[in-house]
């Protein structure tokens, strides 16, 4: 080992000179940082010139500071894997022991932010890279009913609007869609709708929602929208008959009126087998081309590339209480949002680009 040296700490030149013996006693092979220049190498002299006592090598990281974690709990590092694997263990223990709160409908708030949202989030942005506008057109409290078309053979896009109200909405709003009986009688999708906050489309349950101060999505054509063969795409089947108005002039909710597009492609309805149907108990059973042709490779929809686009709201508060009875009132405001989406439908089929860009 070289003999070390004495060097005085009031004398600038020989800091100068220490800081070169320090490189060249540097083992070889290891890189030496780049020289400091201007205000970098005036920063460094002063604080040389505040230094006490002798410099010492920095301590080898210990337990808690562990390379790749700095202490300060940002999440980064091995500290910030402890933590993930804590928080997944906890979750997994309030699940086994059933220590976690559903409310009157099902729905599960943890599993739906932790777990479903997860799950459908990639969905959502890498496949069908859905595009969301005016999603600030909701509003950030109370009651609101989201009226939106049906469509894709599947109803995906019922899905994909959760998706963006939850993840678009500056108030981190929660969509509790109102489903078909046929949801709630299937296997595994009965309790995933569920837990999802999904509810049976009818007027009392979207009533109470609406009293809770809860965001109720509606897709009003039900399966003549989402049933519809590949040559009607984009043209709005029949509104039911207006039950959805008159459940939100009931509860004095604003209707947003939502236009999906992409959704009509992903599985193009070229046929109905009307006889299988009828012995799966479906409403319809589509024949695409590539299901069943191809098996289970082609229940997988196309990529297409979707806009979801959420309207200006349309005030009810402005409404006398027995404005819910008028067959008059039920049918143009019905007819309002009809025309509202289908209007917003076309100019959105205008701007897009391409089916799948």
């Amino acid at each position: 080992m070289a003999d070390a040296k004495v060097i005085p700490f009031d004398d600038d030149r020989s800091r100068g000179n220490r800081r070169r013996t320090k490189a060249e006693s540097a083992p070889a092979g290891e890189v030496q940082p780049l020289p400091l220049r201007g205000a970098a190498a005036s920063e460094d002299a002063r604080a040389d010139d505040r230094e006490d006592d002798p410099v010492t090598p920095p301590a080898a990281p210990g337990p808690q500071t562990a390379a790749g974690d700095d202490g300060d709990g940002d999440g980064a590092g091995d500290g910030g894997l402890e933590r993930r694997v804590a928080a997944g263990l906890s979750f997994l223990r309030r699940r086994l022991t059933g220590d976690y709160e559903v409310d009157d409908f099902g729905y599960d708030a943890e599993l739906t932010d932790q777990v479903l949202m997860s799950l459908l989030r990639p969905v959502y942005e890498k496949y069908f890279r859905v595009e969301v506008k005016g999603v600030e057109n909701i509003p950030a409290e109370g009651g609101a009913l989201i009226v939106a078309n049906h469509s894709g053979t599947l109803p995906l896009d019922g899905l994909m609007m959760q998706v963006a109200v939850h993840d678009h909405h500056p108030a981190d709003r929660h969509l509790r869609l109102l489903a078909a009986d046929l949801v709630f009688v299937l296997p595994v999708v009965n309790e995933l709708a569920r837990k999802l906050g999904h509810t049976l489309a009818c007027a009392e349950d979207a009533e109470r929602l609406l009293a809770q101060g809860e965001l109720v999505g509606v897709m009003p054509e039900g399966f003549k929208g989402i049933g519809k063969p590949f040559g009607e795409r984009y043209k709005l089947q029949r509104f039911g008959r207006g039950g959805f108005v008159s459940t939100a002039l009931r509860q004095r909710a604003p209707i947003v009126p939502c236009s999906i597009v992409g959704a009509e492609e992903i599985y193009p309805m070229i046929g109905n087998s009307k006889t299988l149907a009828r012995l799966l108990g479906f409403p319809y059973f589509p024949l695409t081309p590539t299901f069943p042709w191809l098996g289970p490779l082609g229940a997988v929809p196309l990529p297409t590339k979707w806009t979801i686009q959420f309207g200006a709201p349309i005030p009810t508060d402005g409404y006398a209480p027995e404005a819910a009875e008028d067959p008059v009132l039920m049918f143009n405001l019905t007819d309002q949002v009809r025309e509202q989406i289908q209007h917003t439908l076309y100019k959105l089929l205008v701007q897009r680009r391409s089916v799948f860009f």
